[in-house]
């Protein structure tokens, strides 16, 4: 009896291990790459740094989402392209928004929106 409590005992030890293990090596990336976004949303609304500073920090996030071949989150362009408003870029402005469209569809009537209202 005691022999069948210790392989049990073994063989329940031996599959936590295989289960943990097994959750462990299947680590998948973010769908999204967040590096820097944050931050910027939150330094634009408490005004800590200005729209150059915050467009130098968003498009250096991009460079580097894209040399890692990851997607900026939704809303990445629309910030941009609102910060290219800030300071008066319409054909940024107008290419972010698209972008955003592009690639959230979801997000088109409210990137239409503000194009219109951009434009005025």
């Amino acid at each position: 009896m005691k022999m069948y409590v210790r392989a049990g005992a073994v063989s329940a030890s031996l599959l936590a291990t295989l289960l943990l293990t097994g959750c462990a090596g299947n680590q998948t990336p973010p769908l999204y790459y967040w590096d820097g976004y944050q931050q910027q949303v939150y330094e634009h609304f408490k005004h800590e740094t200005g729209p150059q500073e915050q467009i130098a920090a968003l498009e250096a996030s991009l460079q580097k989402a894209r040399s890692e071949d990851r997607s900026p989150p939704p809303g990445f362009h629309a910030h941009l392209g609102m910060l290219y408003a800030e300071i008066g870029k319409a054909d940024q402005v107008r290419q972010q928004f698209e972008t955003e469209k592009n690639l959230f569809p979801e997000s088109a009537a409210y990137m239409d929106f503000l194009m219109r209202n951009v434009a005025e």
